[in-house]
């Protein structure tokens, strides 16, 4: 574990402040804004030493790395908004069944995966109305 900064602690505060994944673009400027003066490669580090130790999730949209707290240790599945960015996490018993059968069947052992779910939650759907569904 890495050790305590108060640059760490800005970022994982505003990381758990944020509804869905951002990027370190968007955290960093965040930050700026509420008059941190933290650097935008500090924020890079942090984010990804975050993900590394289970605090915070990471996907790549784009080309580019997002990232959302995260309960450490709690393994977990999220459906994510493209409209919007929402995330919700999610249990999926189903998957990890499957991952397992698919990985004994071509002779992998101790299997990982993760599975992130993209579409558009409701209330993006709502205001979209039924031609934009």
């Amino acid at each position: 574990m890495k050790r305590k900064t108060w640059q760490r602690d800005a970022v994982r505060e505003a990381l758990a402040d944020s509804p869905g994944f951002v990027s370190a673009q968007t955290l960093h400027s965040a930050l700026r804004d509420s008059g941190s003066s933290i650097g935008l490669a500090t924020v890079y580090r942090a984010l990804n030493d975050l993900a590394q130790e289970g605090e915070a999730d990471s996907l790549q949209q784009e080309g580019e790395s997002l990232y959302r707290a995260c309960t450490p240790g709690s393994h977990h599945h999220h459906l994510i908004c493209r409209s919007c960015g929402k995330t919700v996490e999610i249990e999926a018993d189903a998957v990890e069944a499957w991952a397992r059968e698919v990985a004994v069947g071509h002779g992998f052992t101790d299997p990982s995966h993760v599975v992130d779910i993209f579409g558009v939650c409701a209330d993006c759907a709502q205001k979209r109305g039924p031609a934009g569904r």
